[in-house]
């Protein structure tokens, strides 16, 4: 069996059949393009809680996305309410992904019951700038059987406070599974974000997270013009027969996963799946009705080993 990864195989494969034919682009793994200028992780993860529930699903975030991208979580309690704290935690990232749960049930305003109520209205303000064209994404917990009509509200109003500053807002997750009358968190005909129902819903919780989370990367969460640009292409020049060896090997791959890449095609592009289209890295998301299954196509290829993305 060759060495070569499906996954390599498709970064490798322009350049080992390009014309000058000595020349192999090495390219920085995905991880290490997804580390910010300044050393920090590119995801910061912020929460506010009063029972740890919404601490929990912040960590299964956390893992979800991997300690080589995301930062832990941060709870917003325990950060000093001033522009230059703020300043700091919120800037050393390139993408957010905040969440909150729902305690002032009904209310207009200030619905969390935690510290992002004392962030709104008076210090985030502060830092517009550092938050102008940021990519964020929100989560929330409710529980939907014992407030039907108010279901997980307090995640709209923390999706309003920061488009309002001028971030770039992703996630929009399906309403279907759930069983909710109203929520203020809905945009369009969907939620603003994942929300959760620890109470009636736990078992779906971790399978919503994962789905999410490669939603997430599916629609750029990790790329953009508010990320540092990625570490320059080297180039290393290798002789006419070891580039002949590498695309005799690329070719044996190819063979051997050309079935299995036909058959998740066929299996994948039917059945109500919603793409969501990333045109800076050429890939599509696609997700189930009911928001439990997802996979990636790379132009008309399904990303390698696609079962991972789903729960």
């Amino acid at each position: 069996m060759t060495s070569l990864t499906l996954s390599s195989l498709l970064l490798l494969l322009p350049a080992l059949v390009n014309q000058a034919g000595a020349w192999i682009l090495q390219r920085p793994s995905f991880h290490a393009q997804h580390q910010s200028a300044l050393g920090m992780a590119a995801v910061g993860i912020f929460y506010g809680t009063s029972t740890g529930s919404t601490q929990e699903v912040a960590d299964l975030v956390y893992q979800a996305f991997g300690s080589d991208v995301a930062a832990e979580p941060v709870d917003v309690d325990t950060l000093e309410a001033d522009g230059t704290t703020l300043a700091a935690a919120f800037g050393q990232h390139d993408s957010l992904v905040v969440g909150t749960p729902t305690w002032n049930t009904g209310s207009d305003t200030h619905r969390s019951g935690t510290g992002w109520d004392e962030l709104y209205y008076d210090q985030l303000p502060q830092i517009k700038e550092v938050l102008n064209g940021k990519k964020v994404a929100v989560f929330g917990l409710g529980d939907q059987e014992s407030y039907a009509e108010n279901y997980a509200d307090a995640t709209g109003e923390l999706f309003d406070v920061f488009e309002g500053l001028g971030c770039r807002m992703l996630g929009a997750w399906s309403q279907e599974g759930y069983e909710h009358e109203a929520s203020k968190s809905i945009r369009g005909d969907k939620f603003c974000g994942l929300l959760l129902d620890v109470v009636n819903q736990e078992e779906l919780t971790e399978e919503r997270v994962k789905t999410w989370v490669a939603q997430l990367i599916g629609e750029g969460l990790l790329d953009g013009e508010s990320r540092a640009p990625s570490p320059e292409v080297s180039v290393q020049k290798t002789s006419p027969p070891e580039t002949t060896k590498r695309v005799a090997e690329a070719s044996v791959v190819l063979e051997e996963h050309s079935t299995l890449l036909n058959e998740s095609i066929a299996s994948h592009s039917s059945g109500g799946f919603t793409p969501h289209h990333n045109s800076e890295r050429g890939t599509t998301m696609w997700t189930s009705p009911d928001g439990r299954k997802s996979f990636v196509t790379v132009g008309n290829r399904v990303a390698e080993n696609p079962s991972k993305f789903s729960p």
